[in-house]
């Protein structure tokens, strides 16, 4: 993973004004290399200053959201493993809120195409679903991008506590009302 950072350092370094571009696409093809997101934020971060690298990976997750939304329905097998997944974690009738997402963003581990589904489940409409990931990638690539140099400076204990903050802020954010189906309910076990 180091020689792939090394690699975007160089490119940024010696790319000029395509620096921002190769950034971006960077962002697209991370999900390819298994980077995490918060990685390539807090690169950003170190490459372009807290504003552009914000602007920048936001323009890059935006990016990454509208593909994953177009190309989930060519891939139904994916699309299958990811309903799976979600009802694994978070529960068969439980849809995650706006907030939920945002704020599980933050977590570095929680999977960001799952999130994406989340969304894409909750919103129907592609309007809206932009609208919402918009609201969701904007606290990740600001949060990594200005504080990540900070992050690395964290004691553990330090970083335990922010996660535990993070899951009251997830449990405090959760949706009140859960629906069940009425076959469901009364199916036989």
């Amino acid at each position: 993973m180091n020689d792939q950072l090394t690699l975007l350092f160089a490119m940024a370094e010696t790319a000029g004004i395509l620096a921002p571009i190769a950034f971006i696409f960077f962002h697209i093809i991370r999900q390819f290399l298994f980077i995490p997101v918060p990685l390539v934020c807090i690169t950003g971060g170190v490459l372009f200053g807290s504003f552009f690298g914000s602007v920048f990976s936001i323009a890059g997750l935006m990016i990454s959201s509208i593909l994953f939304y177009f190309l989930i329905t060519k891939m139904p097998r994916t699309h299958e493993k990811l309903s799976l997944l979600r009802k694994r974690w978070f529960g068969e009738y439980r849809n995650l809120t706006v907030g939920q997402v945002a704020v599980l963003r933050l977590i570095p581990f929680i999977h960001y195409h799952l999130l994406n589904f989340c969304l894409m489940e909750r919103n129907k409409g592609f309007d809206q679903y932009l609208k919402n990931s918009w609201i969701t990638n904007l606290p990740l690539a600001v949060f990594y991008t200005v504080f990540g140099e900070f992050i690395s400076r964290f004691t553990p204990s330090m970083v335990i506590l922010i996660l535990l903050s993070l899951s009251v802020l997830v449990f405090v954010l959760r949706e009140k009302v859960t629906v069940i189906k009425w076959k469901e309910f009364f199916k036989a076990a």
